[in-house]
C-alpha cells in the first residue's frame, strides 16, 4: 500500500484530496496547508490528519504531491527528493530556470520517481489519437479563458500556456530553432495575453495563443501534416481527423473530391472519447510509476523543457517591452 501525503489543500489540492481517496492500492495519509482557517475546513470535509509541517507529512508517507504555489515548489521538492521520497508536482516544474535546473539534477540522483503535472497529457481528447502517426509540420494552438484572479502569481504562458508547450515539445520531437513573442499586461503585473512563433528544426511551425482576459474559454489544438487535419479540443473533449485517404478505405466518412492529380477520397473520422478523470488518471500513473518501477509519463525533464521554452518566450516578451 502506497502511502501519499499532500501539501496544499487549496482549489486545486482538494481536487487531487478527492481523487486520492478513491485510487486503488494507495492510502492518503494527511495533508499540509499553511492557511488556518482553510485546513480546518479541510480537516472538518475529509477527515484527514493536517500535518504541522511539511516535513512531518513527508516522514509519514512513501510519496508526496505537491500541489503549493509555484513560488514553494523548489523548497517541497528538493525536501522530498532529499528524504527519498517519489515525488508529483503540479506545472510549472519550479519558479526559476535555476530551480528547475537544481531539481532536475536532484530528482536524477535521488533514484525516486518524479512526475509534473502537465494534464493535458491526459485529457481524453488528447488520448484519443494514440495509434496515430501524428507527424505536424503546422500546429496552431487557441488557448482562452476568462479571468481569474488566482492564476495570476504567474504569467499567462506560465499559468496558460505551458499546457501546450508541454504537448507540442512532446509531439513533434525536434529542437526549437527560433522564436518569436507578443505580450501583453493587461490585468495584473505579468503578460495576461500572449501569441507566440515556435520553429523547430524539423521544419514544423507553431503559433499559440493565450489569454486569460477573454469572454469566452476555448482550448483548441489544430495539427498540419502531410496527409491530415487533426483538430483537438480539450474543452469540449472532442476530435477530428481529416485524412486524404486511398479509395475504398472503409473510414467513417469519406466523399471523392477531383484534383490536379485525378480523383482523391477525403476521409473525416471522429475517434471515440472515452469519459475519463484527466486528474485521476495522470495520479494513478504516477502511482503505477512507483509500484511498477517504471518511468513517469511526465518526466521531471519533460517538465524542465516545457519550463525552459516558457521561459525564453519570457524573455522575448520582456526585450520588447523594454
Amino acid at each position: 500500500m502506497l502511502t501519499i501525503g499532500v501539501l496544499g489543500a487549496g482549489h486545486l489540492g482538494k481536487y487531487h484530496l478527492n481523487n486520492w481517496m478513491e485510487i486503488e492500492n494507495t492510502r492518503l495519509v494527511g495533508f499540509f496547508d499553511p492557511d488556518d482557517a482553510n485546513a480546518a475546513a479541510v480537516e472538518e470535509k475529509y477527515k484527514l490528519k493536517r500535518y504541522a509541517t511539511a516535513e512531518a507529512l513527508m516522514d509519514d508517507c512513501d510519496a508526496v504531491d505537491i500541489v503549493a504555489p509555484t513560488i514553494h515548489h523548489y523548497t517541497l521538492c528538493e525536501m522530498a527528493l532529499r528524504k527519498g521520497k517519489h515525488v508529483f508536482v503540479e506545472k510549472p516544474l519550479a519558479n526559476t530556470m535555476d530551480e528547475a535546473r537544481e531539481l532536475v539534477k536532484l530528482a536524477k540522483e535521488s533514484n525516486v520517481k518524479f512526475q509534473v503535472g502537465h494534464v493535458e497529457r491526459f485529457n481524453p481528447a488528447f488520448l484519443a489519437l494514440q495509434g496515430q502517426t501524428l507527424q505536424p509540420m503546422f500546429i496552431e494552438v487557441h488557448r482562452l479563458a476568462q479571468f481569474n484572479p488566482r492564476g495570476t502569481d504567474v504569467s499567462v504562458i506560465l499559468d496558460l500556456m505551458i499546457h501546450d508547450i508541454d504537448i507540442i515539445l512532446n509531439l513533434v520531437k525536434s529542437n526549437v530553432s527560433y522564436i518569436s513573442a507578443n505580450g501583453v499586461a493587461v490585468m495584473s503585473d505579468t503578460p495576461d495575453i500572449a501569441n507566440v512563433r515556435i520553429e523547430f528544426d524539423n521544419g514544423c511551425v507553431a503559433n499559440l495563443t493565450s489569454s486569460r482576459i477573454s469572454m469566452k474559454k476555448m482550448r483548441k489544438m489544430r495539427l498540419f501534416q502531410k496527409d491530415a487535419y487533426i483538430g483537438i479540443d480539450f474543452l469540449d473533449k472532442k476530435t477530428e481527423i481529416i485524412r486524404l485517404d486511398m479509395p475504398g478505405d472503409k473510414n467513417v466518412f469519406s466523399f471523392d473530391i477531383e484534383t490536379n492529380h485525378g480523383k482523391k477520397t477525403i476521409a473525416i473520422a471522429s475517434p471515440v472519447i472515452k469519459d475519463t478523470n484527466a486528474i485521476k488518471m495522470e495520479l494513478e500513473a504516477f502511482r503505477d510509476a512507483i509500484l511498477q518501477n517504471s518511468a513517469t509519463p511526465v518526466t521531471v525533464q519533460d517538465g524542465f523543457g516545457a519550463m525552459e521554452v516558457a521561459h525564453l518566450i519570457l524573455e522575448k516578451i520582456s526585450h520588447k517591452q523594454h
